[in-house]
């Protein structure tokens, strides 16, 4: 193998143009830090582009799930479904409101939440038993959202969407129309992360999607104490100074100078979705006679956060890559099979699907600034291995 890596090569990697300093530093110079005017515009070019009516900029994608739980109300005793095969942060939302998280299996072959598996798990219960439902856009490929809008009426349920890994994503709905991933068309909320490793890069930060205004209003109060200003929804108004805590809230604002990261980050939004699928192209060209590794299925909306294959020797794999330089990583450790949510009655053997999945499953490298050399790297090491 000629070529050696002159870095090691991650599973993911933010992209910092000198454009993104540019952004942040004049930002350091402005008036403003936090609370300033970057937070609305970023709110605003995100909301377009997703195609929803409103956006909440928030401190992380966390934040963003723990604030759409309390604006739904979750309650304790309340029951909510989300898919063992993501990351903690889609279950613990419930508990953090006292709620209890209850999994559906995976459809193996894409890694997302099989809504007939919600379907026989609502079925089991009498109807109210649940509250509401969290689907993944799992690696970046779209959940059907409308056909999970149709399960949820019938059995009362509203949605979450975690739409993490899934900016620019979008599926097909039923009547030839494109969907965007957190556009607000089936689910009463949706949720994005900026963390490192995503589409849009700002440190730390999330963003909460929705069409319902009510809700809306709701999560502004609830990023900020639960403090409001607006002299509409006061109790009574003492003069300029004046602002209402009308509920218990946290500060989970996400500053102005990240924002303007963001905005900046946004503008490359489909140039690195393009860059995404073309790699995600070349993987496919790659591995389609490799009969040992299996990708996970593919679609032409899918935003392609995460490339995953399933090999028969993962842990061997693995290994090997790392002592080659290129640091794969496993999305994702089933939740339920994590010793909190064992203390709570899920055991092992619950949901075989996920758990057959993350026995076999590899995230391999995929961002936009990975070259082409790299990648081939990467493949013929692969290959190498699975070939022995």
């Amino acid at each position: 193998m000629s070529f050696q890596p002159g870095q090691p090569i991650p599973y993911g990697r933010q992209h910092i143009t000198s454009e993104d300093v540019q952004a942040v530093t004049e930002t350091l110079y402005s008036d403003y830090l936090t609370q300033g005017p970057k937070v609305a515009e970023f709110e605003a070019k995100f909301a377009t582009y997703i195609g929803a009516r409103y956006a909440v900029a928030v401190s992380n994608g966390t934040a963003a799930l723990h604030l759409c739980a309390l604006a739904l109300g979750v309650q304790p005793g309340q029951r909510v479904i989300t898919t063992p095969i993501t990351f903690s942060a889609s279950a613990n939302c419930v508990r953090y409101c006292g709620g209890e998280v209850y999994f559906a299996d995976i459809d193996p072959g894409t890694g997302l939440l099989d809504l007939h598996a919600v379907r026989r798990l609502l079925e089991s219960h009498p109807k109210g038993y649940f509250q509401g439902l969290i689907p993944v856009d799992f690696a970046g490929l779209a959940i059907n959202l409308e056909a999970a809008r149709l399960l949820a009426d019938e059995f009362g349920l509203w949605i979450i969407e975690d739409a993490c890994h899934a900016p620019g994503g979008f599926f097909t709905d039923s009547t030839g129309k494109v969907q965007r991933c957190g556009n607000g068309a089936f689910a009463d909320l949706a949720i994005f992360s900026f963390h490192p490793v995503k589409h849009i890069a700002t440190g730390e930060g999330g963003m909460i999607t929705t069409n319902n205004p009510a809700l809306y209003e709701h999560l502004l109060r609830l990023r900020t104490h639960g403090i409001t200003k607006d002299p509409i929804q006061m109790e009574r108004h003492d003069g300029g100074w004046y602002m209402e805590m009308q509920e218990l809230g946290y500060n989970y604002r996400m500053p102005d100078m990240l924002c303007a990261l963001g905005i900046s980050q946004l503008t490359r939004a489909e140039e690195g979705l393009a860059r995404r699928h073309m790699l995600a192209t070349r993987y496919d060209a790659a591995f389609a006679s490799v009969l040992a590794v299996q990708p996970l299925a593919g679609a032409a909306g899918h935003a392609y956060h995460l490339y995953v294959i399933k090999v028969p020797d993962r842990k061997g794999l693995y290994d090997f890559l790392r002592d080659r330089h290129v640091f794969a990583q496993v999305h994702y450790i089933p939740v339920h099979t994590m010793p909190y949510y064992q203390s709570l009655g899920w055991q092992t053997g619950d949901f075989p699907l996920a758990e057959e999945y993350y026995a076999h499953c590899l995230s391999i490298p995929l961002y936009p600034s990975l070259t082409d050399a790299e990648q081939d790297y990467v493949i013929e090491s692969i290959k190498e291995y699975v070939n022995k």
